[in-house]
């Protein structure tokens, strides 16, 4: 009886390549009608169907470019639908404070956190306190009160920003609420 040949594949270092196995790998070609390219991408053949088509990342792209989610559906169900999302979601977007940041809750984002140190706010001033202080300090330094001072002009143009970008966050907060 001949001798049994070990692997080269058994202990450190492999003999033989990472990619380089016997087997052969089960290639799904993609759904679309003339293409070649793997397949790897699901998509729903129907709305609310488990049955899917697979096709490359470009047809994928191509075939989800009109999709509605929302397809078939009445008001009420729709409407229960985003909410069932939004509930789903509700945990990834709380966690979200969790993350990296600079000084205070974590409820600001950096850019807030700057205008909020221009107008000298605390990091959790309320929106009333926010444009209390804007307008103080915009009366300071308005080009109608210095004319011709392009320091102040500019300074004015600082708290704008400042006020802009503070007043956006405020109303993706009142949105989402």
């Amino acid at each position: 009886m001949p001798k049994a040949r070990r692997s080269n594949d058994w202990g450190f270092p492999r003999w033989r390549g990472y990619g380089s196995s016997r087997e052969a790998t089960n290639v799904r070609i993609c759904d679309r009608h003339g293409c070649d390219e793997p397949g790897d991408c699901p998509a729903p053949k129907a709305p609310n169907s488990p049955d899917r088509w697979y096709f490359c990342q470009k047809h994928a792209a191509e075939y989800n470019k009109e999709w509605d989610y929302f397809e078939g559906l009445d008001k009420a169900e729709k409407e229960e639908r985003a909410r069932a999302e939004r509930a789903e979601s509700a945990g990834y977007a709380e966690s979200a404070h969790y993350g990296w940041t600079g000084s205070g809750d974590g409820s600001r984002s950096a850019g807030e956190m700057r205008a909020l140190e221009l107008l000298e706010l605390e990091a959790d001033a309320d929106f009333a306190a926010i444009k209390k202080a804007y307008r103080a300090k915009a009366k300071e330094v308005h080009p109608d009160v210095k004319p011709g001072d392009a320091e102040a002009a500019q300074e004015f143009q600082k708290l704008q920003v400042a006020y802009e970008v503070l007043r956006a966050a405020e109303e993706r907060r009142e949105w989402k609420g």
